[in-house]
């Protein structure tokens, strides 16, 4: 009879200590994990505004005009609205006031914040407004009206929100991930020790401005400590992708496009091709969904643009006004673009199959809020947006609190 060879004690014990190894060092990496995870709930709001500039902001008898013109002068996309105290009901009850350092006496209230889309929103206006003669005298009587009379035209504008700088960033993302865009940020708040993130009262001698887009480069840059959310899975795996998508096409006027944008009450749309059937209405907005990309209009492109210029440029495609805007000096200066020659934008895509680190990268680098989910052939599926990015992060962040 054949003898049995058995494995010798030895290499039972080496296999067995090797096995010890490997799930010591799994419990090691899930408790880095939970460390990292640990230091990132640490930090509060005010870590995040270090090199944030002073408030940019218009008193409440600014036209529409010289709004928009702030906005281009300081590249950005929305501005609060100071009066003076006393005499004006802030947006969504709230009572957001600047006071003297030294007295303590109130110098102005702010009693909202108008955005692109909101002024996007006005141009398009109830009526039948068009591309010819009668728009651009319309559109000068329309920038002309002063920007409190246009208060709460979007979401956004309905409300005003401040977050204390000793507010966690977990209870920032929470705020962020509900559609807020963008909060005020006392630089000397009144409250010290808070149980709630977002306050509708709040006193301060100077105020900074905290947007999605400043978390979203805060997370990047620490990457490492949220490792296994950003790097492990994909957008598709974490639900952070919209697939209901309204979309305009290569043949929609800019006008019909700006009125799309404000019947959807979205920043910024897709732009598809249209169908050779003949069967898309140019003037609304159409399903994008499995349609070839082939560019974007959004609300902030009309930053790029004084009025002036704006005017001229009603009457064409909204596909013909984003590829001229992308040359204009006062976009080009901006860091949504860098090559003043090249003849398009680049179009921001992702896969379902992209990590959210991809993702994230993508937003930041390329300064969007939106990155269009395409499959092999380029063809929409679906939309990410900061508010899904931000939402999903909280959500990892939160059941590894739990694990």
């Amino acid at each position: 009879m054949r003898a049995q060879i058995f494995p010798s004690r030895n290499i039972i014990i080496i296999n067995r200590k090797k096995m010890q190894h490997q799930m010591k060092d799994h419990k090691d990496t899930i408790k880095m994990e939970r460390s990292d995870s640990m230091k990132l709930k640490e930090k509060k709001v005010k870590d995040l505004m270090m090199n944030k500039k002073r408030l940019v902001e218009v008193p409440y008898t600014a036209s529409l005009a010289q709004t928009m013109n702030t906005l281009v002068a300081n590249n950005v996309v929305a501005v609060p609205v100071a009066a003076p105290p006393g005499q004006w009901i802030g947006a969504g009850g709230s009572m957001i006031v600047e006071a003297d350092k030294q007295t303590g006496a109130v110098r102005k209230h702010y009693i909202g914040m108008v955005t692109m889309l909101d002024i996007v929103a006005h141009i398009a206006g109830d009526d039948h407004l068009n591309g010819g003669d009668d728009a651009t005298e319309d559109l000068d009587q329309r920038m002309s009206v002063p920007v409190s009379s246009i208060i709460g035209h979007s979401f956004e504008g309905l409300s005003l929100w401040t977050l204390n700088p000793n507010t966690s960033v977990l209870d920032c993302m929470e705020v962020l991930s509900k559609g807020v865009h963008r909060v005020m940020v006392p630089t000397e708040s009144q409250i010290e020790n808070i149980s709630v993130g977002v306050e509708l009262v709040e006193t301060s001698s100077s105020y900074q401005m905290l947007t999605q887009m400043d978390l979203l480069r805060f997370l990047k840059d620490r990457d490492n400590e949220l490792q296994n959310t950003l790097h492990s899975h994909s957008v598709q795996d974490l639900g952070a992708i919209t697939e209901r998508i309204y979309a305009i096409t290569d043949k929609t006027k800019l006008i019909d496009g700006i009125k799309c944008l404000k019947a959807a009450m979205l920043n910024a749309l897709p732009i598809v091709r249209a169908s050779d059937l003949s069967q898309d209405d140019h003037v609304q907005h159409v399903n994008g969904r499995c349609r070839k990309l082939i560019g974007t209009l959004s609300a902030t492109d009309l930053r790029g643009c004084y009025i002036n210029t704006l005017k001229s440029w009603l009457g064409i495609s909204a596909l013909a006004f984003t590829e001229q805007i992308a040359t204009s000096p006062l976009y080009t200066k901006s860091d949504t673009q860098n090559d003043i020659s090249a003849p398009k934008r680049e179009l921001v895509t992702c896969y379902a199959e992209s990590t959210l680190y991809e993702v994230i990268d993508k937003a930041v680098t390329k300064h969007v809020h939106r990155i269009w989910v395409v499959d092999q052939q380029g063809l929409l599926v679906g939309v990410v947006s900061l508010t899904d990015v931000i939402r999903v992060i909280r959500q990892s962040l939160l059941s590894d609190s739990d694990a």
